[in-house]
């Protein structure tokens, strides 16, 4: 499968921002995808990820309340919306996706074997 990331951009503090990580080659029904971030100088870290059903949806605490993540099974994309944006939510933004991730893995970037190239959000104060 492949991934394509894209809708990051440069926006303010309390801004909201919407990302879409459309895939082609499958379908995503099935499939869990995740969202990771990279700050510069900062390792991956995850974000939020939708389960194989779709039913279930994991954040990090860091953004627990202000993200959502949501499917659109016809257009075979999943979307991160992003609300009330922060100066440190600025990251470079990857989507992943596995087929053979169970719920207790969904955070471990190291699950998935299909990563889409990124897209970059910058949050100004």
């Amino acid at each position: 499968v492949q991934l394509q990331a894209s809708g990051g951009g440069v926006v303010q503090a309390g801004d909201a921002v919407r990302l879409s990580c459309a895939a082609s080659g499958r379908t995503l029904r099935g499939v869990a995808v995740g969202w990771f971030r990279q700050a510069p100088g900062k390792e991956r870290e995850f974000v939020a990820a939708s389960s194989r059903t779709g039913g279930g949806t994991v954040f990090s605490n860091s953004v627990k309340g202000r993200f959502t993540i949501s499917r659109d099974n016809p257009k075979n994309t999943v979307y991160l919306e992003m609300n009330s944006l922060k100066p440190e939510d600025t990251a470079v933004y990857y989507c992943a996706a596995g087929a053979s991730i169970i719920s207790s893995s969904l955070s471990n970037k190291d699950a998935y074997a299909y990563w889409g190239q990124g897209t970059q959000v910058t949050v100004s104060s």
